[in-house]
């Protein structure tokens, strides 16, 4: 997973950090911690906690500071990407805008005061889909819209204290584009892996780019960097950026 990959790569760096994710059996944190350390990071604290929950962000911001004493970059990386149709019970999809959106924005809130110490820096991970839209991922879509709605408008309130970073990757090779995950839960399941049928970039080189591009000062960052092709046909194009969402969504999902 890219979160992950996006640890290892400061480790390699030799940042101390804080890992977050839910507490579930399979959960790797413990390994990602270990490793992280034997890539370089002299410290690495891992805590579990629902992002979705306002009170369980507050706890691991405070953890934060209180192992650490400051905190310099706070990444967002929480998501969870079901593919919504129209025929399914759109109460189910509530989840995905607590996570997908909620869980960054209620962790930024309480970093931000320790950011403004430190001239710190947010990273939030969005997605093309919030810009490109592609069917039959409307509430994925939507959460993913809200993010760069915010944090843009976070970004100009906070500058130039603080740096947003707003991230907007496209299919990285992760177990979130395979058709595996899409049968965990509700929503639309894929009929196979997306990067098997769709140009997708290794995880490692893209948190490398993502680091890269934070500590150099990057306000958004496109991964990998033809998706941006994408965005300038959805504007310039709009027939031609429909016609191939709509041969994707038939193409890919199960209808």
């Amino acid at each position: 997973m890219i979160h992950q990959q996006l640890t290892y790569e400061y480790a390699r760096r030799g940042a101390r950090l804080a890992i977050v994710s839910t507490n579930k059996p399979e959960s790797p944190l413990k390994k990602v911690a270990d490793k992280a350390r034997l890539l370089g990071s002299p410290d690495v604290l891992f805590m579990f906690a629902d992002v979705s929950k306002v009170d369980e962000c507050r706890m691991f911001i405070d953890g934060t500071i209180k192992h650490f004493g400051h905190l310099d970059h706070l990444v967002c990386n929480a998501g969870i990407g079901p593919v919504y149709s129209t025929d399914m019970d759109v109460t189910k999809f509530g989840p995905v805008m607590d996570v997908n959106f909620w869980g960054s924005v209620y962790p930024t809130h309480f970093a931000i005061p320790h950011l403004k110490k430190t001239n710190g820096k947010i990273i939030v991970n969005s997605s093309c889909a919030g810009v490109c839209n592609p069917p039959r991922h409307g509430v994925y879509n939507a959460s993913k819209a809200a993010l760069i709605s915010f944090y843009e408008s976070l970004g100009h309130e906070l500058f130039p204290t603080i740096t947003v970073t707003i991230l907007t990757l496209g299919f990285i090779r992760t177990r979130f584009i395979t058709a595996k995950y899409s049968m965990n839960g509700i929503g639309v399941q894929y009929r196979k892996d997306l990067g098997d049928v769709l140009l997708a970039m290794e995880a490692e080189p893209c948190a490398k780019a993502i680091v890269d591009g934070v500590c150099k000062g990057a306000t958004s960052i496109t991964e990998p960097r033809f998706i941006k092709g994408f965005f300038l046909i959805k504007y310039l194009f709009p027939q031609l950026h429909r016609l191939y969402l709509c041969t994707f969504s038939h193409k890919i999902l199960k209808l």
